[in-house]
């Protein structure tokens, strides 16, 4: 039964349910068939002509059982005792095949219930990352066996969009990292080539701009792979937000911080690197003279981080493009400033935070991103008590 299939098991459990049921039917109608044919022998047998036990009709008296005939009672038990006989052959004989009637409509059953299941394992045996786009198409009736095959047509949805984000991200980085070295090594080629001192120095000029970008973007992918594996247990502390956002905004001149008391727990790294990276692209993305603001605040059990800048309109539906992976502004993929990992990274390490992002246009142009992290309830209180003591200290000076 171990190694047995599933049509089996359901055909054996069917059978042997079907005995056990069969043989307590069967007991009961023998019982109840035998002490009706009792009593009603008996009956007949009080109506009908008696002979005396032990005599002869004409001859002497004898003993029963060498001689007299049989009485009724006689007869009675004799037919009671044959009919119980007969009925309980029968019965076992009809049980016996009823049973195995009853494997094979359980094997039958079985089949019929347990084909979508042999459907579903033989497309599945099928694919492959190149045939992620089929489905199980699972039909009939709202069951289990239906709802199994709508499950692993969300999960084959999954993967194939897994997939073909993986297929893009390699694509894109494989570009990004194939740039700087191709102009590394036109401006080698150029510029040495019977250099003079302005030669050299643009070619040298050249090689730093690229190294640096690809230091970047080296640097971008090991965070963003970092940040998607997620966070254990041991590398969450208590992280400062507010104090972490004063920090970036002062990087930034220009940049207006509001930075109420909050506390994430996290890693300090990461969520630096979080606020860096929205308050880089806001910068990056704006208009001259324009305006970039940042802040911080405690909202019920959440830490709500918002960065707006009044850079150019961004259409509604070009938002969720901005978080994919070498996905620049102004709707350009390959060109145009940084490594287009800002906002993918962003996304990640809210995500590995257990938060969320979301992005709004802004009135008149810009955009407004909105980063939602889980608040540390206790370090929340302690700096609210804090702040109401220091604020109790000033006014009894």
């Amino acid at each position: 039964m171990r190694h047995s299939t599933i049509r089996t098991r359901i055909a054996l459990v069917y059978g042997g349910v079907f005995l056990v049921l069969g043989t307590a039917l069967l007991a009961t109608v023998n019982l109840a068939s035998r002490a009706g044919t009792d009593s009603q022998a008996r009956d007949i047998a009080r109506t009908a002509a008696v002979v005396q036990p032990g005599y002869a009709v004409n001859g002497p008296l004898v003993s029963r059982r060498t001689l007299g005939p049989p009485t009724v009672y006689d007869l009675t038990d004799h037919v009671s005792d044959a009919a119980g006989h007969q009925l309980l052959i029968w019965s076992v004989a009809s049980l016996l095949v009823m049973t195995a009637c009853a494997v094979g409509v359980g094997w039958w059953t079985a089949g019929r219930v347990l084909r979508p299941v042999h459907a579903m394992t033989a497309k599945a045996r099928r694919l492959s990352e190149h045939t992620l786009h089929e489905r199980m198409a699972a039909h009939g009736p709202d069951d289990e066996l239906k709802e199994l095959g709508d499950t692993l047509d969300a999960l084959l949805a999954r993967l194939e969009k897994a997939f073909d984000s993986q297929r893009r991200f390699i694509a894109n980085a494989s570009h990004e990292l194939r740039t700087p070295l191709a102009t590394q090594r036109a401006a080698i080629q150029v510029g040495l080539d019977n250099p003079s001192a302005e030669d050299l120095v643009r070619t040298r000029q050249t090689l730093l701009d690229n190294n640096r970008r690809s230091e970047r973007l080296i640097e971008g992918l090991l965070v963003l792979a970092r940040s998607e594996r997620g966070l254990a247990a041991g590398e969450r502390e208590e992280v400062d937000f507010a104090r972490v956002v004063v920090e970036e905004a002062a990087r930034h001149p220009g940049v207006k911080a509001d930075a109420g008391a909050c506390a994430v727990r996290g890693n300090r790294m990461l969520l630096a690197q979080l606020v860096g990276n929205l308050l880089a692209n806001a910068v990056a993305y704006n208009v001259p003279d324009g305006s970039v603001e940042v802040s911080a605040l405690t909202a019920g059990d959440s830490v709500l981080l918002e960065v707006r800048n009044t850079g150019p309109v961004v259409e509604a539906e070009d938002i969720p493009g901005l978080f994919e992976p070498f996905r620049r502004g102004e709707g350009r993929d390959r060109m145009g400033r940084g490594s287009g990992l800002g906002l993918s990274i962003v996304r990640s390490i809210a995500v590995a935070h257990g938060g969320t992002v979301t992005a709004v246009p802004g009135p008149g142009g810009g955009l407004a991103v909105t980063v939602r992290l889980p608040a540390d309830q206790p370090s929340v209180a302690a700096s609210r008590a804090e702040i109401q003591a220091g604020r109790a200290a000033r006014t009894s000076r």
